[in-house]
């Protein structure tokens, strides 16, 4: 039930670090969910019983609605969050750390009939203790996992300056240095920052604060930032 790091190297070579979600604070985020749609269910079903069989007829497809497009919608359509999962600042992302597309939300969320038995969500907490990334078995099927935003938004955390491209070619492990030695910047103080920015001054012909800003816009450049 606890939560995992699970770290994946991109194409351009640059580590992505991706805090995933453990069972509590998912069932929490479901939890709300649940509450949700049952406000909702009971705000429409109680004028609708008023209209007799066709009101119930509709009734039925907000049933329909609430329990399997709600979740599918929010994930595709709203960055992977349903309201629950943002009130949790949880996040359904790829296995890769891509955005969720149509079809994995969908086979994750049919594949919660599974993962609901035998009750109780039972064989959907099995797996996720079992699983090294806490995922449901409707996870592991689809390809998706669920994240804490902070760490799938990590990138945005490094400062934006213009970039500019290392002087040489970097290996994985270099690129991976310099992209965490920007975003861990904002919480470390300037004479810490220059400290490290220092460590690799022959790289980056500088010292200092020179050094330091030199360093964020190699991350700017291995980011894709223009």
């Amino acid at each position: 039930m606890l939560d995992t790091i699970r770290q994946i190297e991109t194409p351009e070579g640059v580590f992505l670090r991706l805090h995933a979600a453990g069972a509590l604070p998912r069932a929490q985020a479901w939890l709300i969910d649940f509450a949700i749609r049952a406000a909702v269910f009971w705000a429409v079903m109680i004028p609708l019983a008023l209209l007799g069989e066709g009101g119930m007829g509709i009734g039925a497809l907000v049933v329909f609605a609430m329990t399997w497009v709600y979740s599918v919608v929010c994930e595709v359509w709203f960055g992977g969050q349903t309201l629950g999962k943002r009130a949790l600042s949880l996040r359904v992302v790829g296995a890769d750390g891509a955005p969720i597309t149509l079809v994995p939300s969908v086979v994750r969320n049919l594949l919660r009939v599974v993962d609901m038995l035998p009750g109780v969500y039972g064989v959907g907490l099995i797996s996720t203790l079992v699983d090294p990334h806490a995922r449901r078995l409707g996870d592991v099927i689809a390809g998706t996992m669920v994240v804490h935003v902070v760490d799938t938004l990590g990138g945005n955390q490094v400062p934006t300056v213009p970039a500019e491209a290392p002087p040489r070619a970097l290996s994985s492990e270099e690129q991976a240095i310099i992209v965490e030695f920007a975003e861990r910047c904002p919480q470390l103080t300037p004479q810490r920052q220059r400290e490290l920015a220092d460590l690799l001054s022959p790289l980056t012909g500088q010292t200092g604060d020179a050094g330091v800003r030199r360093l964020v816009a190699f991350a700017n450049y291995l980011l894709g930032r223009a």
